[in-house]
């Protein structure tokens, strides 16, 4: 199947769902809306991965094996370890392409405030001080940088690999909204049929 660009070439409302991209391109917010609208659970991977001060939890790979076990889920496609896992389960990719300004604008902006803030995320884990962009090869702004271009060669491989999934390229913010109205529009004409 090629790479879908409307939502429109989509049948079905999926029940199992990975939302793909780079770091701060939105894909855990486009997965609570996907989640409320579609009645999906989702669980934001990042709180199954980091431990206390940043560790890796050693129950990552079994927590993620029980959600993926479940019919009706929408995540984010990330972390190597379990990519793969993901896929075999998934019935949709939602890949959001968008423009570099736009994805590093908006990591910028959550980091910033995030680490202002003081804003807790998982398992009692902050935002390092935005200054440690300098001295911290893993810092998220650079890791968005430097992982910037490795989407395109991964959806390449999945359309050889799997052909039949299909994958739905989003190339600006805006169609995300479009994605979310015609899925539960889907949905909705579904079960009234």
């Amino acid at each position: 199947m090629p790479l879908l660009s409307t939502v429109d070439q989509l049948d079905f409302a999926p029940s199992r769902a990975l939302v793909a991209g780079v770091s701060g391109s939105g894909k855990s917010s486009l997965c609570r809306r996907l989640s409320r609208k579609l009645d999906l659970t989702y669980v934001e991977l990042d709180s199954l991965f980091h431990g206390p001060n940043w560790s890796v939890l050693p129950t990552f790979e079994l927590e993620v094996d029980r959600f993926i076990a479940q019919n009706r889920w929408v995540t984010e496609w990330q972390y190597d370890v379990v990519r793969e896992r993901l896929l075999a389960r998934a019935q949709l990719l939602i890949w959001l392409d968008y423009p570099l300004h736009v994805v590093m604008r908006r990591v910028v902006l959550r980091t910033l405030i995030r680490g202002f803030a003081h804003q807790p995320l998982w398992n009692g884990n902050v935002e390092p001080p935005f200054w440690t962009i300098f001295n911290n090869p893993e810092h998220i702004v650079r890791w968005a940088w430097r992982t910037r271009s490795s989407y395109p060669p991964r959806i390449r491989e999945i359309l050889l690999e799997r052909p039949q999934l299909p994958i739905l390229r989003l190339t600006r913010p805006s169609q995300a909204d479009e994605v979310v109205a015609a899925l539960d529009y889907r949905l909705r004409s579904s079960t009234t049929s």
